[in-house]
């Protein structure tokens, strides 16, 4: 598994937007109800990347996440040594025909070394997105169902019904009624 440990060097914890702040929409939704509503707002909570990294797992097909958000940090890389080294990393775990996390998709037989010589920003993007596609058509479905997302559901209704709850949303809305 050295391609993981190679690739985790990279990749930090979390997503940023581009001022580098946690990603979050401006809904109201949190947790599952906004993974629920596309797998857009799934990728931007680490919560449920975690959660559907868990899945995919289960499913054997952790790489195609992986691959997704390794694409969306080398998009932030500054420098064309930082790029190029990045740039091998995806190639060597993801699409190299030894990667030892590939990921399957269209045209990856006529990927070379080559491309690593003059990376560029968006060099992964038509794969980053048939790679979305597929989860998104695919697995991010069967998640919706899956027992990993429905336990998390049920864990979250169950902390917003909990006594302890709605004392917390009493007493906030005895002090803003003041």
């Amino acid at each position: 598994d050295a391609g993981f440990s190679l690739f985790f060097s990279f990749f930090p914890p979390e997503i940023n937007d581009s001022e580098g702040h946690p990603s979050s929409s401006h809904q109201t939704l949190k947790g599952t109800s906004k993974w629920a509503t596309s797998l857009e707002n799934l990728l931007e909570d680490p919560e449920g990347v975690k959660r559907f990294r868990e899945f995919l797992k289960k499913e054997f097909s952790e790489e195609n996440v992986l691959f997704w958000l390794a694409c969306e940090e080398f998009k932030k890389t500054q420098g064309k040594k930082q790029m190029q080294e990045k740039a091998k990393e995806i190639y060597m775990t993801f699409l190299s025909s030894k990667a030892s996390s590939q990921v399957n998709v269209e045209g990856q037989s006529r990927l070379s070394e080559t491309i690593l010589e003059t990376p560029h920003p968006l060099m992964f993007q038509k794969l980053q997105d048939q790679i979305f596609n597929l989860m998104k058509y695919d697995s991010y479905s069967r998640f919706l169902k899956s027992d990993i997302f429905l336990n998390h559901k049920k864990s979250e209704e169950q902390e917003e019904n909990s006594p302890e709850a709605q004392t917390a949303a009493k007493r906030a809305s005895r002090i803003y009624n003041t």
